[in-house]
């Protein structure tokens, strides 16, 4: 066992599938982070992590930034796109660029930069404000800044003052009426556009994104828009600035043949258009690049059935063919592959505060004036056996419902029902742990244990730190940082805090696939961790204030020798003062109209006088402190 590292061949979470060699399970039985630039030094133990931020005031839930895991993915991308490309002879050069989209924190793309600046790596941008972060960063010359979406005029009006300054900008057309536009600014301006055309595939790609594909997609030109652009461009003398082409392949492409034949698409567009007239040098691929969430190496919604490396060969051997096949030069290559940059590098903590358990491990006694059903479930019990454990269910089943009917119409007592319940609880844990010792489950079994799992309550909210798991069904792993020496002997789903159904997360990625239940520990005096990895895309960006549960603590952190680590950022979760103003409310105002309740009710007589400093106390304490629950 190197490095304290154990082998763990029972691995119900599936830990070896999706962790990538990055998340291990240590002696001690606490997860921890492999360093990829230390492959030969220790690990770095979560819970350590996790000990020495409540130390420091920063308590659960907390995301960890890891910088050694986005310099990691820029290194893989870009080293696999090197390979593909020498591998096949290709002539041209490739070039990536994060889309600031997919997490826009300073502290994220401010790491992009500065870990892909020998890369040229660049930045695509939809919006102002996303194009004044590109432009208040020291990008290196080459790295392209690739301006998306819907623009006004002093959008690009600062597109193109930045190649005045050195910026490698491109104006990428959304539309034909943005063209006028753009010609416009440029000839008032004095200045001769780096411009692309963006250009809706026919091909439409699998998976949850599937609508951002296609010629039903929402940006882009039709192939007839783009014979008119080219048209006005030659009459507008301005058909030299056309020299990127943009099509979108889609997002998280489960399938490497729809991602060939989307690239396969978008090569005959350029060598048609190139043969034109328009000297383009730059096809962007756009995104498409998939993350393997649940390690089941499938063509799904939540998997890939493709490595980074074949990913990138197939990009490259498709368009090296396309462009050898029409005997025109190689183009530098753009992709915008945002998710996989940056999914790895978060990870959600977050606590345990209690459980509903659907059994019970306390038995109970018999009486002689019992009603005759609560005698027959207690009989249950004395022919359980493995032989007869669906019987039993079934008979335990019935005979708790026929007695909750009796309840609703009166006919036995609110006792005698908890009584019913109570034994409903004990027979049905000993039942689950007969059907649990069985070495394998029919999907049957599997179903009816879903039925009767814990309820986890968890400190967190679904809607703030993992949307895309209400909104589109995204799975992420998830699994204890700790204790994993012992075996988990629960199944549960999870809640959060919020006051909502919905705030529930009932996917889960284990060893053998996705389950509707994850295996925990049982409860102690401990606190209990849990971790939701592969958070870096969207999710801090996409979270709303359901509750007016805010942002979490953040911390960013970097590994140091021998299992070390150092904390090179930490933000403060929001308060609730700081949520309350986000929903046009004035804090102060509410402490002064709250002192004026209190003081009238002191007047009035309501409470002692004395009671008037603790009330007010709490009131400035909890509108300054955390928005989650606090020990």
């Amino acid at each position: 066992m190197a490095n304290g590292v154990k082998s763990n061949k029972h691995d119900p979470y599936g830990l070896e599938r999706w962790g990538d060699g990055l998340i291990r399970v240590l002696d001690n039985g606490n997860l921890a982070f492999w360093s990829p630039s230390r492959p030969d030094g220790a690990p770095v133990d979560i819970m350590r992590i996790v000990n020495d931020l409540n130390d420091r005031g920063i308590t659960a839930p907390v995301l960890l930034r890891i910088t050694d895991f986005l310099d990691l993915r820029i290194r893989q991308i870009n080293d696999a796109f090197t390979a593909a490309i020498k591998d096949n002879d290709y002539q041209g050069r490739y070039q990536g660029v994060f889309p600031i989209k997919v997490n826009q924190q300073a502290q994220v793309v401010d790491r992009i930069i500065d870990y892909g600046r020998k890369y040229d790596f660049g930045l695509e941008v939809g919006s102002k404000a996303e194009l004044l972060i590109a432009l208040s960063h020291e990008l290196s010359g080459q790295a392209a800044v690739i301006c998306n979406g819907v623009k006004d005029e002093e959008f690009i009006q600062l597109a193109l003052m930045s190649q005045r300054l050195g910026f490698n900008t491109f104006l990428v057309l959304e539309s034909p009426r943005e063209l006028d536009l753009v010609l416009a600014v440029s000839k008032s301006l004095g200045i001769r556009p780096q411009l692309g055309v963006r250009i809706k595939l026919t091909h439409q790609v699998s998976g949850n994104w599937a609508a951002s594909s296609g010629d039903r997609s929402s940006f882009g030109m039709t192939i007839a828009q783009v014979m008119d652009l080219i048209e006005q461009l030659r009459a507008e003398d301005h058909l030299d600035c056309l020299v990127l082409q943009h099509s979108h392949l889609g997002s998280q492409v489960p399938n490497i043949l729809e991602i060939r034949m989307a690239a396969q698409e978008a090569c005959r567009f350029f060598v048609e258009i190139k043969g034109e007239g328009a000297p383009l040098s730059y096809l962007d691929l756009g995104g498409g690049l998939g993350v393997d969430y649940t390690g089941e190496h499938t063509a799904s919604e939540n998997s890939t059935n493709y490595t980074l490396e074949e990913y990138c060969a197939n990009i490259v051997e498709t368009v090296r063919f396309a462009m050898d096949e029409a005997e025109i030069a190689h183009p530098t290559i753009i992709t915008e592959s945002g998710r996989a940059c940056v999914a790895q590098s978060s990870v959600l903590i977050f606590n345990v505060l209690e459980a509903t358990h659907f059994d019970s491990n306390v038995p109970v006694e018999a009486a002689e004036d019992d009603h005759h059903l609560i005698e027959s479930m207690l009989s249950i019990l004395g022919y359980l056996n493995q032989q007869r454990l669906q019987e039993c269910w079934n008979d335990l089943v019935y005979y708790r419902n026929e007695v909750r009917a009796l309840f609703r119409r009166g006919q036995v007592s609110l006792r005698e029902t908890a009584k019913a319940e109570r034994i409903y609880l004990y027979v049905m844990n000993k039942i689950k742990s007969m059907v649990m010792s069985e070495d394998q489950l029919n999907d049957e079994w599997l179903e009816a244990l879903n039925q009767v799992a814990d309820i986890y309550h968890c400190n967190f909210s679904l809607f703030q730190s993992l949307p895309d798991v209400w909104a589109i069904n995204q799975i992420h792993p998830i699994a204890p940082i700790h204790r994993h020496n012992e075996v988990p002997t629960r199944r549960a789903i999870l809640s959060d805090i919020t006051c909502d159904s919905d705030g529930r997360i009932d996917r889960f990625v284990i060893c053998d696939g996705v389950s509707a239940t994850l295996p925990v520990h049982e409860l102690n005096h401990e606190d209990y961790y849990l971790g939701v990895f592969f958070v870096g895309a969207y999710q801090e960006t996409l979270g709303d204030l359901h509750n007016l549960f805010g942002d979490t603590h953040i911390a960013t952190i970097e590994f140091g020798e021998d299992g070390a680590f150092e904390l090179r950022h930490e933000q403060e979760g929001d308060t609730v003062s700081e949520v309350l103003s986000y929903v046009e409310y004035d804090p102060k105002r509410m402490l002064d109209s709250f002192k004026t309740i209190v003081e009238r009710a002191a007047t009035t007589g309501q409470i002692d006088p004395g009671d008037r400093r603790g009330m007010i106390a709490t009131f400035k304490d909890s509108i300054n402190g955390y928005t989650y629950y606090e020990h």
